[in-house]
């Protein structure tokens, strides 16, 4: 089983950057991607990025040039950077750690308590 470890998210004014980090943990051999989630009051829980081992990316449109996801293999931790935040960027995220089925992907870690990220307009 894969856990994963979260940083502490935070409160910051539309425009400004945060950055996101998170650790994973246990039987990192069983996947090769991870994936970024983040869920908005009363929303679904979106995936909003995601890397491969290779270190191939894709974003929802939602975030594509503003955020970007990256991860050190070495240290097994996933980051994601993320600009230009706006008011609609008010969440919970997720780090997850997972396998592409094709092109589809499924997260396989146990879900954390997720970090809390707010934008004020």
């Amino acid at each position: 089983q894969v856990g994963v470890v979260e940083s502490a998210g935070g409160l910051v004014q539309a425009g400004e950057s945060l950055d996101l980090t998170c650790g994973l943990t246990g039987m990192i051999f069983s996947v090769n991607a991870a994936g970024w989630y983040r869920q908005s009051p009363g929303k679904e829980r979106d995936l909003v990025a995601t890397i491969n081992r290779g270190g191939t990316t894709n974003y929802a449109d939602s975030v594509k040039d503003r955020f970007t996801i990256s991860r050190d293999n070495s240290k097994n931790t996933v980051a994601l950077q993320m600009k230009s935040l706006k008011p609609e960027d008010t969440a919970v995220y997720y780090c997850t750690a997972g396998i592409f089925v094709g092109t589809n992907y499924s997260p396989v870690s146990t879900w954390g308590q997720g970090i809390q990220v707010t934008v004020s307009s």
